[in-house]
């Protein structure tokens, strides 16, 4: 009796497989609810209206900064508004500038306006023995030019209290200051006013007078910035489905093929925003990209699976048959690739910032979900189908692919030792590149260079030095800070704010002081100095005695000292400079501060948004410089476990080494800095160029079972059939991350202009370098194999 043959074992995979197509029906139905309720969570997602902190919320600068905002509120509240015309001082033009101002001044989102149209004066009350504010303009006058002409001299020669807040005297600029109401600052009310109300009235009062009238401030710079930023969410989905549809296409010549392959794409976009929602995260910067990284990652799967189907197609002309091997035999290396790729996200979540955390969560979640996507929707959305006829498998021997992979194959059989060579020259040329490299960035580096604020940017860093705030706080717990002793210090520290090219005129209550010693001398503008001691009684005590004003905006000065009277600020404006330079003002500002309060007696802090983002862009350039090695170990060791070989990992992690060097050392020899949108580059790039080392090394791994041994031939196995994807899928991520460079934002186009070009020259690494350092290292078992033959 002949013994029954015994069945080759089930694997998870074939298992899978047959699950997934044996319920079919079922999948597309669980795919359909879940695409319904990621959709409905979608319904109140909207744009961030905060600023993005790069720092953890316990980094020592961060609580200095929570610390000066719960003492004086949102300091970014303020917005200017510019004149540099001659005919300002004319009737004309001034009625429509009063009209502006007072219409501001009216709406609930305004805490205060300072402006001509309604500046106040102090002035010396020898009766009541005290100083008052007046007018410094008559408005029943102001339609006389030659009475303008004269507020205009009397502001420039005699209030320079308002010199470098409200004028600058050797251009002649004019410009206004707008507080807005510190609650409202960061919510969507801003947006609204900014909008609706502020650029609607600054467009009138331009087309009356024909005077450009330059509006900038942090509030409104982030208010316009994420306007655009919401307009070209819809332009890099656009532009991405475009881009890999039509690359798709081309390369398969297949209808079916781009449409399947566009409905999941549809799908992982949807879902990705519907992630957002369902975790209650805003639309920022960094996930504003999510969607479009989803469509470019995504598109790879769906050319490793239909590749496959193709190809087998192709070997046995059985459709259960490659459906079914699609998923066996792709399925784990393609989960791979994508665990992969998402844990390249996924190093973002270690960095202690939220922004980042969100980031990499939200990413590396629908890097998976839309792996699983595909790998359901490809087999059952052909299973439904005919099999595909000869003109869709016509470019699996395409002659340009068949002579570039007999290129490939000759040269890792035959030239191993030029392509190490090359190997080497291009490293050592990258490092030196690399040591040329910086550490750089600002608030406003980032930002649209043809965006309407940009040129207002430069317009006030010219006239003003710059919009974005820099804090000093002063504190003592010995009594009241503003004494006579502390003034002339805070002084002395301002003469070094002023004197440094980099840094706006300083305001403090010490210019307040210099003010009152000008008033007690009649507005004698010689005297606009801090008090004498004989002074220094009356006048500050009158400057204590301003801290008392309530409602609103009736008092100025009480901005620059806290509610306790223990702790004064000292606020500047910075140029849009460099991390680099900023880390030289702060150590000069620094250096001056250690020389003139006693640390016994003052606790002294430099804060505010400028210094927190030069903190913020070292803290994250240290921290993800660990995230990309953190990245290169955990990837490392996914593929341990998938090759239990040491010499398969070191080889894959080689080959993906040198792009990372090459792309690091281009930004070195053009003079590329590392800042936030920068240093994302390695950590993504290297996650998604590993892929292919995946697909290939999985390739080699079965091949060499099949083979039983022939390392030659399993290598030229690998090289033939995942060449191919190597090449289809090298091509659409390089193309569809260049399309982040239509952006008008900088850092989007560094992100996508950096990652095109180590996903170039990954492809050419793992076609190449790859297949030659596999030979290398086996060579003892190709040596071994051979002598056993003998």
């Amino acid at each position: 009796m002949k013994r029954k043959k015994k069945a080759r074992p089930i694997g998870a995979w074939e298992k899978a497989a047959r699950i997934i197509l044996t319920n079919r029906v079922a999948l597309l139905v669980g795919i359909g609810v879940l695409t319904l309720f990621l959709g409905w969570n979608c319904r109140d997602l909207g744009m961030t209206y905060t600023e993005a902190n790069l720092l953890p919320k316990k980094h020592p600068a961060n609580v200095a900064y929570e610390k000066f905002l719960s003492q004086f509120g949102e300091e970014g509240n303020l917005i200017v508004l510019g004149v540099k015309d001659k005919r300002f001082f004319t009737p004309k033009a001034y009625a429509s500038w009063n009209t502006l101002m007072t219409g501001l001044k009216s709406q609930k989102e305004v805490e205060l306006v300072i402006s001509l149209n309604d500046l106040k004066k102090l002035e010396k009350d020898t009766v009541a023995q005290q100083f008052r504010m007046v007018p410094l303009l008559d408005q029943a006058k102001t339609k006389d030019e030659a009475y303008l002409r004269h507020i205009r001299r009397e502001l420039f020669d005699r209030l320079p209290f308002y010199e470098g807040l409200l004028y600058n005297k050797q251009t002649g600029t004019i410009r206004s200051v707008v507080y807005l109401d510190k609650k409202m600052v960061n919510t969507a009310a801003r947006k609204d006013f900014i909008l609706d109300k502020l650029v609607p009235a600054v467009e009138r009062f331009e087309a009356e007078t024909g005077i450009d009238l330059k509006v900038s401030g942090m509030p409104y710079i982030r208010t316009i910035n994420a306007d655009n930023m919401k307009g070209e969410i819809g332009l890099f989905i656009g532009a991405a489905l475009l881009t890999v549809s039509v690359i798709f296409f081309f390369f398969f010549r297949s209808f079916r093929a781009t449409l399947i392959s566009i409905c999941i794409l549809l799908l992982g976009v949807l879902w990705s925003f519907g992630t957002l929602g369902l975790f209650n995260y805003k639309i920022t910067i960094l996930t504003a990209v999510v969607p479009p990284l989803i469509i470019v990652i995504g598109i790879c799967n769906c050319i490793f699976l239909i590749n496959k189907y193709q190809q087998e197609i192709q070997k046995h002309k059985n459709q259960a048959k490659a459906l079914q091997r699609v998923i066996s035999e792709i399925g784990m290396s393609t989960m791979m690739t994508n665990l992969t790729t998402a844990a390249g996200f996924a190093t973002f979540m270690i960095t202690g910032n939220d922004l980042l955390f969100e980031f990499g969560l939200v990413t590396s979640l629908n890097v998976i979900t839309v792996y699983l996507l595909t790998l359901m929707v490809v087999p059952i959305a052909y299973s439904f189908m005919p099999m595909p006829k000869e003109k869709h498998l016509y470019h699996l021997s395409k002659n340009y692919i068949s002579s570039l992979l007999d290129r490939v194959e000759f040269n890792v059989l035959n030239r191993r030792g030029r392509i190490y060579a090359t190997y080497f020259v291009l490293l050592a040329v990258s490092i030196y590149g690399v040591l040329q490299m910086r550490v750089s960035g600002s608030l406003l580096s980032e930002m649209p260079k043809n965006a309407s604020f940009f040129d207002d940017i430069v317009f006030f860093e010219k006239e003003f030095k710059g919009v974005m705030p820099l804090e000093i706080t002063i504190h003592t717990d010995k009594g009241r800070v503003v004494t006579p002793g502390t003034i002339r210090r805070m002084e002395e520290l301002q003469q070094t704010i002023a004197e440094t090219p980099e840094l706006s005129q300083p305001v403090s209550v010490v210019n307040f002081a210099k003010y009152l010693n000008q008033a007690f001398y009649n507005g004698n503008p010689a005297y606009y100095q801090v008090p004498s001691s004989q002074e220094q009684v009356f006048v500050l005590s009158y400057a204590k005695s301003m801290l008392k004003g309530n409602g609103k905006g009736d008092n100025l000065m009480k901005s620059y000292v806290s509610a306790d009277g223990h702790t004064a600020r000292i606020t500047t404006f910075m140029k849009d400079i460099g991390t680099d330079q900023m880390v030289k003002v702060e150590a000069r500002l620094q250096k001056k501060i250690d020389e003139l309060f006693p640390k016994g007696k003052y606790d002294v802090a430099i804060t505010g948004k400028a210094l927190v983002f030069e903190k913020g862009t070292a803290y994250l350039v240290d921290n993800l410089i660990e995230s990309i090695i953190f990245a290169i170990v955990m990837i490392a060791g996914l593929m341990a476990y998938l090759f239990r070989s040491a010499r398969m990992v070191a080889a894959s992690v080689i080959t993906n080494i040198l792009p990372l060097c090459i792309t690091s050392g281009l930004m070195g020899y053009f003079g590329i800095p590392l800042k936030p949108s920068t240093i994302l580059v390695f950590s993504i790039a290297f996650g998604i160029s590993v892929d292919n080392a995946i697909q290939f090394m999985a390739k080699y791994r079965h091949d060499l079972v099949e083979t039983r041994g022939d390392i030659f031939q399993s290598v030229l196995n690998a090289i033939r059939e995942t060449g191919i994807s190597t090449f289809y899928t090298s091509v659409v991520l390089i193309l569809g991350f260049a399309t982040f460079t239509l952006s008008s934002f900088s850092g989007t186009i560094a992100l996508g202009g950096l990652i095109s070009v180590t996903l170039l020259f990954a492809m050419f690494a793992n076609l190449l370098v790859l297949p030659a350092l596999v030979l290398t290292f086996e060579r003892k078992r190709i040596t071994w194999k051979k002598s056993q033959s003998q």
